[in-house]
């Protein structure tokens, strides 16, 4: 059984059916929500990476841990949060 793209499994739940038109307003406006939170990825990337290489410089494992697991647990939300406003968005809201 070969492995289906995420095409192929979106196609499947809509029974066939493309996905409705988008406008060039919200085409601008999905570009724009991904640049803002491409922003916030990194601003927070920039700000917890260095304290969690130096932590691990100075030999602080468990707080480069620590620092690691939330700077994954932010980007995870902001990601959450991007596909949020992009689906009000694609629905018009």
């Amino acid at each position: 059984m070969a492995l289906k793209s995420s095409w192929e499994l979106a196609l499947e739940r809509t029974g066939g059916k493309s996905a409705a038109k988008l406008t060039a307003g919200q085409k601008a406006k999905l570009a724009e929500i991904d640049k803002i939170y491409t922003a916030k990825i990194a601003e927070r990337e920039l700000e917890l990476k260095p304290k969690i290489v130096s932590a691990n410089a100075a030999g602080k494992v468990e707080d480069a841990q620590k620092l690691d697991e939330i700077l994954r647990h932010e980007i995870a939300k902001l990601h959450s949060k991007l596909e949020d406003e992009k689906e009000k968005v694609r629905q018009g809201k």
